[in-house]
């Protein structure tokens, strides 16, 4: 069965990183709910959904 998780773009990890999804939709969900919070901040990391194992080990 297929996981995604959600990436960083500077490599670093978070709250938001920590988490494994089921599908990419429950992962998508995530992230708009973390961009409509900013309202347009300078300060906002950005993300990317990829399909894989999480890896917290590394």
């Amino acid at each position: 069965m297929p996981s995604f998780r959600i990436l960083r773009d500077d490599a670093a990890g978070d709250a938001i990183t920590n988490q494994a999804f089921a599908s990419y939709d429950e992962a998508h969900a995530v992230l708009e709910r973390y961009y409509a919070d900013l309202c347009c901040s300078d300060d906002r990391q950005y993300y990317r959904i990829e399909e894989g194992p999480l890896d917290l080990g590394a």
